[in-house]
């Protein structure tokens, strides 16, 4: 259901109701969120040269659609399941929420995050006194992100985050598709390093993708996200 509710604030989707396959279920009808594939603000191409078109065609088209189509699989099947009382599969289904459903809340939030290079401007305001506050400049905060997302092993995502108990700005990573509030913090800014979101370019360079990316970092996304974290 967590998962359910970051999907309504990041990437939308219809609602349908799954009704029960026998007599006897505990419920009599469940509504659930279908997910669907965000459509872009901004053509494939229009983060070149930081990221190519070819690169942003088959990770918008081809991999976060996977992940909304195996998270709608996995949510119906779980929908069902509750629907008999079937707790085996329910929690058997768990994993396959957590990813896909994951996969598609930080992707929705990664294409946001990003802005072509000729629309791109620095941090101001509010988010520019906590970033300077909490990690002294922009170029401090740079590569202190930079230096953890670059060293997550395998696939991850690097995070700034917002922290509702201290007030203040965080960083964090994640593996495979886990979500940014797993570690306790509200996603500000989330950037993606699993290969698939660089590799055609950048081959194994990881550092040279982490540091390119800050010149298409959609600064006034991460404020409006701020404000809504607060």
């Amino acid at each position: 259901r967590s998962i359910a509710r970051l999907l309504c604030t990041t990437g939308g989707g219809s609602v349908c109701v799954v009704r029960p396959l026998c007599s006897g279920s505990v419920a009599s009808s469940r509504s659930i969120v279908t997910a669907t594939l965000p459509d872009l603000a901004y053509d494939y191409g229009a983060l070149e040269p930081v990221i190519s078109g070819e690169i942003m065609r088959v990770h918008h088209s081809k991999h976060h659609n996977t992940y909304v189509t195996n998270f709608n699989v996995a949510m119906e099947k779980y929908a069902e399941a509750e629907a008999r009382g079937d707790y085996t599969t329910m929690i058997s289904l768990q994993g396959a929420i957590k990813f896909n459903g994951g996969g598609h809340v930080n992707h929705s939030m990664f294409w946001k995050n990003l802005t072509p290079p000729k629309d791109w401007v620095p941090p101001e305001g509010e988010l520019l006194t906590l970033i300077e506050r909490d990690f002294g400049s922009l170029d401090a905060l740079q590569q202190k992100f930079a230096a953890q997302t670059v060293a997550v092993q395998g696939s991850g995502w690097g995070w700034l985050g917002y922290n509702k108990a201290t007030g203040k700005l965080a960083i964090a990573t994640t593996a495979n598709q886990d979500p940014c509030v797993t570690t306790g913090i509200q996603p500000l800014l989330g950037v993606d390093v699993w290969e698939h979101a660089y590799y055609l370019q950048y081959k194994n360079l990881r550092p040279d993708y982490v540091n390119a990316i800050w010149k298409i970092v959609n600064w006034k996304d991460v404020a409006n996200n701020l404000a809504c974290a607060k």
